[in-house]
Protein backbone atom coordinates (compact mmCIF):
# COMPACT_ATOMS: atom_id res chain seq x y z
CA UNK A 1 0.00 0.00 0.00
CA UNK A 2 2.81 2.52 0.86
CA UNK A 3 5.85 3.04 -1.65
CA UNK A 4 9.35 4.34 0.19
CA UNK A 5 7.81 7.96 -0.91
CA UNK A 6 5.07 7.79 1.42
CA UNK A 7 7.00 5.93 3.78
CA UNK A 8 9.68 9.08 3.75
CA UNK A 9 7.11 11.31 3.97
CA UNK A 10 5.24 9.62 7.05
CA UNK A 11 9.01 9.83 8.70
CA UNK A 12 9.46 13.33 8.29
CA UNK A 13 5.66 13.79 9.45
CA UNK A 14 6.33 12.07 12.73
CA UNK A 15 10.17 13.38 13.48
CA UNK A 16 8.20 17.21 12.70
CA UNK A 17 4.89 17.58 12.85
CA UNK A 18 4.66 21.16 12.38
CA UNK A 19 6.85 21.46 9.01
CA UNK A 20 4.67 22.50 5.89
CA UNK A 21 3.65 20.48 3.03
CA UNK A 22 7.11 22.25 1.10
CA UNK A 23 9.50 21.56 4.04
CA UNK A 24 7.94 17.72 4.39
CA UNK A 25 8.17 17.53 0.11
CA UNK A 26 11.52 18.80 0.17
CA UNK A 27 12.98 16.45 2.97
CA UNK A 28 11.67 13.56 1.39
CA UNK A 29 13.04 14.71 -1.88
CA UNK A 30 9.95 15.52 -4.17
CA UNK A 31 8.10 18.50 -5.09
CA UNK A 32 6.00 20.27 -2.95
CA UNK A 33 3.05 19.41 -5.25
CA UNK A 34 3.52 15.97 -4.72
CA UNK A 35 4.28 16.37 -1.11
CA UNK A 36 0.38 17.68 -1.46
CA UNK A 37 -1.19 15.16 -2.86
CA UNK A 38 0.49 12.48 -1.51
CA UNK A 39 -0.62 13.31 2.24
CA UNK A 40 -3.80 14.28 0.90
CA UNK A 41 -4.25 10.48 -0.44
CA UNK A 42 -2.70 9.51 2.87
CA UNK A 43 -5.43 11.45 4.76
CA UNK A 44 -8.35 10.28 2.75
CA UNK A 45 -6.95 6.93 2.82
CA UNK A 46 -7.10 7.13 7.03
CA UNK A 47 -3.67 6.45 6.68
CA UNK A 48 -2.96 9.95 8.40
CA UNK A 49 -5.90 10.48 10.79
CA UNK A 50 -5.32 14.15 12.31
CA UNK A 51 -2.23 16.29 13.16
CA UNK A 52 -2.56 17.98 16.72
CA UNK A 53 -1.03 19.71 19.43
CA UNK A 54 0.61 17.50 22.19
CA UNK A 55 0.38 19.44 25.21
CA UNK A 56 3.01 18.82 28.43
CA UNK A 57 0.72 18.79 31.01
CA UNK A 58 3.54 19.23 33.66
CA UNK A 59 4.76 22.20 32.38
CA UNK A 60 0.42 23.96 32.66
CA UNK A 61 1.35 22.70 36.75
CA UNK A 62 -0.11 19.23 36.73
CA UNK A 63 2.26 17.15 38.47
CA UNK A 64 0.25 13.87 39.23
CA UNK A 65 -0.64 11.76 36.23
CA UNK A 66 -2.80 8.44 37.32
CA UNK A 67 -4.13 5.45 35.73
CA UNK A 68 -7.07 4.12 36.94
CA UNK A 69 -8.30 0.55 36.01
CA UNK A 70 -11.90 -0.33 36.59
CA UNK A 71 -13.88 -3.71 36.33
CA UNK A 72 -17.73 -2.87 35.63
CA UNK A 73 -20.90 -4.62 37.11
CA UNK A 74 -21.34 -6.58 34.10
CA UNK A 75 -24.72 -7.91 34.96
CA UNK A 76 -25.98 -4.44 34.43
CA UNK A 77 -26.84 -4.26 30.41
CA UNK A 78 -25.84 0.15 30.34
CA UNK A 79 -22.72 0.13 32.81
CA UNK A 80 -20.33 0.62 29.99
CA UNK A 81 -22.39 3.52 28.38
CA UNK A 82 -23.37 4.87 31.69
CA UNK A 83 -19.91 4.80 32.70
CA UNK A 84 -17.83 6.32 30.16
CA UNK A 85 -20.80 9.21 29.99
CA UNK A 86 -20.28 10.01 33.10
CA UNK A 87 -16.23 9.80 32.81
CA UNK A 88 -16.11 12.04 29.56
CA UNK A 89 -17.56 14.86 32.40
CA UNK A 90 -14.44 15.08 34.27
CA UNK A 91 -12.49 17.44 33.22
CA UNK A 92 -9.20 15.76 34.58
CA UNK A 93 -9.85 12.54 32.63
CA UNK A 94 -7.28 12.73 30.04
CA UNK A 95 -7.69 10.05 28.33
CA UNK A 96 -10.02 6.36 27.98
CA UNK A 97 -9.77 3.46 26.97
CA UNK A 98 -11.86 0.28 27.02
CA UNK A 99 -10.62 -3.46 26.99
CA UNK A 100 -11.17 -7.14 26.68
CA UNK A 101 -10.30 -8.56 29.78
CA UNK A 102 -9.86 -8.51 33.60
CA UNK A 103 -10.07 -4.90 33.10
CA UNK A 104 -12.70 -3.17 31.60
CA UNK A 105 -12.09 0.26 31.33
CA UNK A 106 -8.71 2.24 31.91
CA UNK A 107 -8.91 6.36 32.51
CA UNK A 108 -5.98 8.74 32.43
CA UNK A 109 -6.35 11.20 35.36
CA UNK A 110 -4.08 14.32 35.68
CA UNK A 111 -4.13 16.79 38.90
CA UNK A 112 -1.88 19.84 39.96
CA UNK A 113 -1.02 17.58 42.80
CA UNK A 114 -1.77 14.76 45.40
CA UNK A 115 -4.20 16.45 46.96
CA UNK A 116 -5.87 17.89 44.24
CA UNK A 117 -6.02 13.94 42.96
CA UNK A 118 -7.25 12.90 46.44
CA UNK A 119 -10.05 15.49 45.74
CA UNK A 120 -10.71 14.60 42.04
CA UNK A 121 -10.76 10.63 43.23
CA UNK A 122 -13.19 11.36 45.95
CA UNK A 123 -15.27 13.59 44.53
CA UNK A 124 -15.65 12.75 41.10
CA UNK A 125 -14.02 9.62 40.45
CA UNK A 126 -15.91 7.33 43.01
CA UNK A 127 -19.11 8.83 41.88
CA UNK A 128 -18.80 7.04 38.40
CA UNK A 129 -21.34 4.65 38.03
CA UNK A 130 -20.92 0.77 38.29
CA UNK A 131 -17.73 0.09 39.62
CA UNK A 132 -16.96 -2.86 41.14
CA UNK A 133 -13.68 -2.38 41.70
CA UNK A 134 -10.39 -0.28 40.70
CA UNK A 135 -6.72 -0.23 40.52
CA UNK A 136 -4.62 2.71 40.54
CA UNK A 137 -1.10 3.13 38.32
CA UNK A 138 0.73 6.24 39.76
CA UNK A 139 3.23 7.53 36.69
CA UNK A 140 6.86 7.98 37.67
CA UNK A 141 8.38 8.39 34.69
CA UNK A 142 7.95 7.78 31.10
CA UNK A 143 10.81 5.84 29.10
CA UNK A 144 8.95 5.86 25.70
CA UNK A 145 5.95 7.92 24.49
CA UNK A 146 5.68 7.26 20.70
CA UNK A 147 3.14 7.24 18.40
CA UNK A 148 5.56 6.40 15.15
CA UNK A 149 5.98 3.21 13.40
CA UNK A 150 8.72 1.59 11.84
CA UNK A 151 8.16 3.17 8.18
Amino acid sequence: MLDDTDRRLLRHLLADPGLGTAELAERAGITAATGWRRLEKLTAAGVIKAQEAVIDWRRLGYEVEVALRFTLDKTEPRAFDEFLAAARLVPEVTGIETFLGRVDVRLTVIARDMQHYADVYRSRILMLPHITDIEALMLIATIKDAEALPL
